[in-house]
């Protein structure tokens, strides 16, 4: 079997595709896949840029704009919350309109945020029109959820914890390149310059839909599953996972957010100091992602799970500490480990989402390629409303950032829930994927399945 492309609907279709049958990946699916994996990077990493703008534009807002942390604080959560909603329509809009074709669309669409903010950014601006832009920029959000779909459809089972990985870590970084082109900017231009950096990302967002136009390619056989979308809102391991992936990506996008803003409040940093440190943490975060997507596939989506919460708790602990000491230095330490975890638990709960759905079609008693299939169809349908749900993870840790800094100037009480967030995920994780059942006192079929579980 070989992947056939095809006109229609006016845009490039492969309307054969099997990425499990292993002569076909050979022949020509993985140099298809592998291309399609690139420029839905290019133009993920630019969607994570302009999601996460406003973590930098508000470095830029100094005392002339008359705006408090605590309101910068709402338009870094406002942005948050867009981008976290919008994933569940951007989920379903590949196999509407094809993943080359969405891709293009979803990148041009950077352009309406970008240019309302080159427009707005400057002291007098009502508050109310930062907010509206800041909510614009949320269709960067939704970017990650319909390439993550869109890439999931292109690989096989056994290469989807390194794909996934590969194509997440690579948009994710997306915010610290944003926050180190802001650094460049502040420290050449000054702090009141933030319409050249704005003016440096219309032309990336251009080139990124001219290339997804030219060397991507929609997947005919991906089809909108209205059955299987109502059947992934009813399974249980849907908002299990999603729990979890508020505990990772939530962690993950939510300080990549408010970290300068934090150096800026707590310590009193500078924009150029705050800017200085902030791409820092989002950075080793996205490049471990892939590193946890593979150690999921190599050990088990599972076990990294836990051990990334448990180290999490940990990194949390030595930020309280040194929230409470006022050590700065010790402070970074803490906080660049939890960036480095929440990327190693991004990449193992997203493998372990098609090895799940795949391991019940098993204990169910499917075989072979309808296995597969299952596995596939529930996965896909569940990746949009996960990511929706553990992007706004983030939300909740701006807004508790919000409300922490306005009763004590510290952020101290909020890393103080997040520790107590990482102990009920970890629990969770063990709970359900990883403690061996009770044989004698389950049904058969409940055994095998959680035997299935166990090994994701």
């Amino acid at each position: 079997m070989t992947g056939t492309t095809a006109p229609r609907r006016g845009g490039r279709w492969i309307e054969r595709w099997d990425p499990e049958d292993e002569a076909f990946w050979k022949e020509s699916g993985e140099r298809i896949a592998r291309r399609n994996l690139l420029w839905s990077v290019v133009s993920e990493h630019i969607g994570f840029s302009i999601w996460s703008l406003w973590s930098v534009m508000v470095l830029f807002m100094g005392p002339e704009y008359g705006i408090d942390p605590a309101d910068k604080f709402f338009l870094i959560a406002t942005a948050t919350t867009v981008g976290a909603l919008v994933r569940i329509p951007y989920t379903f809009a590949v196999a509407r309109f094809g993943g080359r074709n969405w891709t293009v669309v979803s990148a041009l669409l950077l352009l309406a945020p970008t240019t309302a903010a080159l427009f707005v950014m400057e002291p007098g601006t009502p508050y109310g029109t930062f907010l509206a832009v800041a909510a614009l920029t949320g269709v960067g959000g939704g970017n990650f959820a319909s390439s993550m779909t869109n890439i999931n459809a292109f690989f096989p089972l056994r290469k989807k914890g390194w794909a996934l990985g590969l194509n997440a870590g690579g948009g994710n970084i997306g915010v610290p390149v944003v926050q180190l082109a802001a650094l460049l900017v502040i420290a050449t231009a000054g702090a009141g310059q933030p319409r050249l950096l704005l003016a440096v990302y219309l032309p990336l967002i251009a080139g990124a839909a001219v290339m997804a136009l030219l060397r991507m390619d929609n997947l005919a056989p991906v089809r909108n599953d209205g059955g299987a979308v109502r059947e992934a809102v009813r399974e249980r391991h849907t908002w299990i996972m999603a729990l979890l992936y508020v505990g990772s990506f939530g962690s993950f996008i939510g300080y990549s957010f408010a970290f300068g803003l934090v150096l800026q409040t707590q310590f009193g940093r500078t924009p150029l100091q705050a800017a200085s440190f902030t791409f820092v943490g989002p950075l080793l975060g996205s490049l471990i992602r892939p590193v946890g997507g593979a150690l999921a596939d190599r050990f088990g989506g599972a076990r990294i799970t836990l051990g990334a919460f448990a180290a999490m708790a940990a990194a949390t602990g030595v930020v309280v500490y040194a929230s409470v000491r006022e050590s700065l230095p010790l402070f970074l330490v803490g906080f660049v480990g939890l960036f480095v975890l929440s990327g190693v638990g991004n990449g193992s709960t997203y493998k372990m989402i098609p090895g799940i759905f795949q391991a019940q079609a098993l204990a169910r008693g499917m075989g072979g390629e309808a296995a597969a299939a299952y596995g596939r169809r529930l996965s896909g349908a569940s990746m949009g409303l996960i990511g929706a749900v553990g992007a706004l993870g983030g939300l909740g840790i701006n807004l508790a950032f919000r409300e922490a800094f306005r009763a004590s100037g510290s952020g101290t009480a909020a890393f103080v829930a997040f520790l107590a967030c990482y102990a009920v995920c970890g629990t969770v994780t063990w709970a359900v994927y990883l403690r061996r059942p009770a044989a004698p006192a389950r049904p058969e079929s409940g055994v095998e399945a959680k035997a299935q579980l166990t090994s994701v």
